[in-house]
């Protein structure tokens, strides 16, 4: 590789100029239209499983919506013989939620945070940043075992994913619009394909970290993820730029142009479909908030749209909701006892579960209820 530099080629057609528009018409809706925090906070739990669902389900998850629910309420740890995608489930939860902080904290794209999140996509929290593949890799399709796409040389990679976060750097500077950004780094993450597994995983959390870096969070309500599953033809027939399958003979270079439509396209059917849904409940809202929900802060609401499903949670569980480790949750579980909104179910058990106080208890019923509309 002699290309010290990766300059993506496309076309900013009119077609991408009026979704972008779109785009930024609904993020505007959004921004303006205030909800309930505890509506805000289902909202975003909701999108959340929804992308953890459909984005493992791209690379043959075999678990359903309501047993990936399950395994991220803490509901239920098994499945026979489905280990495997009950681990992927959970690692991806962890990772948008790292991503999601990451945003939050204005952190810029680099290579460590890359191979932090493809850790927590493969493995665990704890896990160190992963070196990318030392060999050469290739994609073939699923029933034949024809090859479909041969990556860049393990060798390259390195100052390929380089040039690739440097790309996005001078980018940001120059202003290009966050959307289009995020969508090309998308195809170009999984065109280098630096890992052996993961690469689309870690490629769509990368969009929604670029997207949410760069204002375009929609305060979480979107899933971007479930839209690609729902066109799976679409949305690998639109990363397919180049007929060649070798990345030397063509899709190095080839026009993105396309693919930049697809995800623009999708975004915005994404963005307005949240836009919409945000509007439904704000000309519907529940009741106003008592003073005991407005005592709540950020990370209090997000364990309190857990008993929307169930009627006890643990520490694992609260946990694996804000991304803390266990004994961080158990503190903070023991400090909203001690304010009196949660209580202990069976302080005699070894691994204690929680319940809502009487008085908090009251105040699930709207959260019950969107997830009843969810259902219907």
């Amino acid at each position: 590789m002699t290309d010290p530099i990766w300059l993506p080629h496309y076309t900013l057609t009119p077609t991408i100029a009026r979704w972008l528009m779109e785009i930024e018409a609904a993020r505007a809706v959004v921004e303006h239209t205030p909800l309930p925090p505890a509506v805000e906070a289902e909202l975003r739990c909701r999108a959340r499983l929804r992308s953890t669902h459909y984005s493992t389900r791209i690379e043959g998850n075999r678990l359903s919506l309501a047993e990936a629910a399950q395994v991220i309420e803490g509901q239920r740890h098994t499945f026979q013989g489905r280990e495997r995608d009950v681990g992927e489930v959970q690692h991806y939860w962890n990772a948008l939620l790292k991503v999601e902080e990451w945003a939050a904290q204005e952190k810029p794209l680099t290579e460590e945070l890359i191979q932090r999140l493809h850790a927590l996509v493969e493995h665990s929290p704890r896990s160190k940043p992963t070196p990318y593949r030392d060999g050469q890799n290739v994609i073939r399709d699923s029933s034949s075992g024809a090859m479909v796409y041969l990556p860049p040389e393990a060798r390259d990679v390195p100052a390929l994913m380089s040039v690739l976060v440097a790309w996005v750097q001078q980018a940001e500077r120059d202003g290009l619009p966050a959307p289009l950004i995020a969508g090309l780094v998308h195809y170009q993450f999984v065109t280098i394909h630096p890992y052996y597994d993961g690469n689309g995983r870690t490629a769509r959390l990368l969009a929604t970290f670029l997207l949410h870096r760069g204002g375009y969070g929609l305060n979480g309500y979107f899933s971007l993820e479930e839209h690609h599953a729902r066109d799976l033809a679409g949305y690998y027939g639109s990363l397919a730029v180049h007929p060649h399958h070798n990345y030397y003979e063509g899709r190095a270079g080839a026009d993105l142009t396309p693919w930049a439509e697809y995800f623009m396209k999708t975004l915005a059917g994404v963005f307005t479909a949240a836009k919409d849904e945000a509007l439904r409940y704000a000309q519907n809202p529940p009741p106003p908030e008592p003073d005991a929900l407005r005592r709540l802060d950020r990370r209090a609401r997000l364990v309190l749209a857990l008993f929307a499903h169930t009627e006890r949670i643990t520490a694992a569980q609260v946990a694996q909701t804000l991304g803390l480790s266990k004994r961080m949750a158990r503190n903070l579980l023991l400090s909203w006892v001690a304010d009196g909104w949660l209580e202990v179910a069976d302080p005699s058990r070894r691994k204690r579960a929680y319940t809502l106080s009487a008085i908090y208890r009251q105040y699930i019923g709207s959260l019950s209820a969107m997830s009843d509309d969810e259902a219907a």
